[in-house]
């Protein structure tokens, strides 16, 4: 997992729109914010595809994308260093 750093994210643009096809860079756990998943379980593989939905905020820092993973049924909760675009490939990761 990628280290914390001191980034205001909210200082930028979000990296993603609501509607953008996005892939998972890692697996994700419930870390207990799930109320339909045990905690410790595996919501999102590394690898999986999925549509951001909607656009939050963290701690007045940090950017959150809603992100439903069709094929899990799943919305779930990601930070941009988590995501890769899909939709503008030749952006990578921005």
């Amino acid at each position: 997992m990628p280290e914390p750093d001191d980034t205001v994210e909210i200082y930028a643009p979000p990296l993603f729109e609501p509607g953008e096809k996005v892939r998972s860079r890692f697996t994700v756990k419930n870390d207990g914010t799930m109320w339909d998943a045990e905690l410790g379980e595996v919501v999102v593989h590394k690898g999986d595809v999925g549509y951001v939905r909607d656009i939050g905020t963290y701690l007045q820092r940090y950017y959150i994308y809603a992100v439903e993973f069709v094929g899990r049924q799943r919305i779930v909760g990601m930070r941009g260093r988590e995501l890769i675009g899909l939709d503008n490939p030749q952006e990578g990761s921005r």
